[in-house]
C-alpha cells in the first residue's frame, strides 16, 4: 500500500458523519487513511486539512456553502489551496504558523484562538522547527479534531488501542494539551473518528503512549528476529 498518492481521487469514502459536519478519505486503499472534514456553522461548511476528489463539491453542495478552508498541520496543506479557490474563499491558518503560507497558491487568512467568528477554539499542541500543529474544538457539540498528534490509522495504533498518539509523539505525548477535554466526538486526520466512550479512549491513548509500541513498529521488529 502507498503512503501518498497524488492525484486526485475518483472515489471517496464517506465517514464520521454527524449533525454538525462529516468527513472522507479521498483514497481509502492508502496506508496513511488521509481524513477530511467539513464542519458545519450557521448553513456553512469550514473544510479542515481537505484532499480533494471527484465529486466532492457535489457530495458537500448537499449540506452548505463552504465558509472557508482550514490547515491545522503544517504538513497538511494537501488539496486545500485549490478547493478554496474553487469555492472562492480563503485558506486559514494559524496566525504563529510559519513557513506555510509561501506553499498556498491562495489567499490566506490568519486566526489566533477562534477561526473567523465560528465560534471554533484553536490550540496549540506542536510549535517547533519540525512540526506545527493545532487542535480544534466547536463547543456547540463538543467536537475535537486532532490533526496529527493521535489518529486512528493502523500505524497509529498499539496493543488494544482504537485510538493511538503519533509513533514519534508517543515518547512525549501531549497529555498536558489532550488531556483536559472531554470531547462527544474526536475527529482525526488519518482515519476515522471517535463517537462513543471517546474520554475513555483517549485518556487511554495518553497515558500508555510511552510503554506501548506501535503494531506496525512491532511487526517489522519482529520480521527481524
Amino acid at each position: 500500500m502507498a503512503f501518498r498518492v497524488d492525484e486526485r481521487a475518483t472515489d471517496f469514502q464517506e465517514i464520521d458523519r454527524y449533525d454538525g459536519g462529516v468527513g472522507w478519505i479521498a483514497h481509502p486503499d492508502e496506508q496513511m487513511e488521509r481524513a477530511s472534514h467539513a464542519l458545519e456553522v450557521d448553513g456553512g461548511l469550514w473544510l479542515v486539512d481537505p484532499v480533494d476528489a471527484d465529486g466532492l463539491d457535489e457530495f458537500l453542495a448537499e449540506l452548505g456553502p463552504v465558509a472557508g478552508v482550514v490547515v491545522v498541520l503544517d504538513r497538511h496543506k494537501r488539496d486545500a489551496a485549490s478547493i478554496a479557490n474553487r469555492h472562492g474563499v480563503p485558506v486559514y491558518l494559524p496566525r504563529w504558523f510559519e513557513g506555510v503560507s509561501e506553499e498556498i497558491d491562495a489567499p490566506v487568512a490568519r486566526f489566533t484562538d477562534e477561526i473567523s467568528d465560528t465560534g471554533i477554539r484553536a490550540y496549540t499542541l506542536v510549535d517547533n522547527r519540525f512540526w506545527q500543529e493545532a487542535a480544534l474544538y466547536d463547543p456547540t457539540d463538543d467536537t475535537l479534531v486532532v490533526p496529527e498528534s493521535v489518529g486512528t490509522a493502523e500505524y497509529f495504533l498499539a496493543g488494544n488501542e482504537r485510538l493511538g498518539v503519533h509513533p514519534m509523539r508517543r515518547l512525549s505525548p501531549p497529555q498536558e494539551s489532550l488531556g483536559g477535554f472531554e470531547p462527544d466526538r474526536i475527529l482525526v486526520g488519518h482515519g476515522t473518528g471517535i463517537t462513543d466512550y471517546v474520554t475513555s479512549t483517549l485518556e487511554h491513548a495518553l497515558s500508555g503512549a510511552r510503554r506501548r509500541a506501535p503494531r506496525l513498529y512491532a511487526k517489522a521488529i519482529w520480521n527481524l528476529l
